[in-house]
C-alpha cells in the first residue's frame, strides 16, 4: 500500500470493504469494484476524475462482464475526489442521478473522516440499486474480484 492509502485505510478496512462487495453481490448479477489511487501520474495531470475512472474501468477488465453490469467506485486520494462509473448495461436501466445521490451520501461520511463507513455505505447502496434491475440468477458467477484495487 502507498503512504496516503495507509494513512486512511487499515488492512482491516480494505478487507471489510471487500467483504461488503461480496455481500452486496449476493443479491445481484452486477459486479462492483473499488479502486483507490494515491495520486495522478504526471501524464494524467489534465485528465478529469471521470476520464481517469473510465481508464481504470477498462484496465480492470470491467467492460468484459457478461451483461455489461460492472460498476466502479474510483478514488483519487491526493485530489480528494471519487467517481462512480457504471457500464452501459447498468446505465441504460438505472435512473439518472442515482449514483450522484449515493456519492453525496458517501461524501457526508468522508467529511467526518469515516472513510471505511462511507465506502461500505456506497457499496451497499449500489448493491440495492443493482438488485432492482439485475437480480442474481441461479447460474450467476463472480466475474470480477471483490478485493479493493490499490495503487
Amino acid at each position: 500500500m502507498t503512504n496516503l492509502v495507509k494513512q486512511m485505510f487499515t488492512k482491516e478496512d480494505l478487507a471489510a470493504v471487500a467483504s461488503a462487495i461480496g455481500e452486496a453481490e449476493k443479491t445481484t448479477a452486477g459486479e462492483i469494484r473499488v479502486s483507490i489511487r494515491q495520486k495522478r501520474k504526471w501524464r494524467e495531470k489534465k485528465r478529469s476524475i471521470e476520464e481517469m475512472a473510465r481508464q481504470e474501468f477498462h484496465s480492470l477488465g470491467m467492460t468484459k462482464t457478461k451483461n455489461r453490469t460492472g460498476i466502479l467506485i474510483f478514488f483519487l486520494l491526493q485530489d480528494k475526489k471519487f467517481f462512480i462509473l457504471a457500464d452501459d448495461g447498468i446505465h441504460a436501466k438505472v435512473e439518472d442521478g442515482t449514483w450522484d445521490k449515493i456519492a453525496n451520501e458517501m461524501s457526508n461520511h468522508f467529511s467526518q473522516k469515516n472513510f471505511r463507513i462511507g465506502i461500505i455505505h456506497g457499496v451497499k447502496s449500489i448493491g440495492v440499486e443493482l438488485s432492482k434491475f439485475f437480480p442474481r440468477k441461479s447460474d450467476d458467477t463472480n466475474e470480477l474480484p471483490n478485493d479493493v484495487h490499490v495503487r
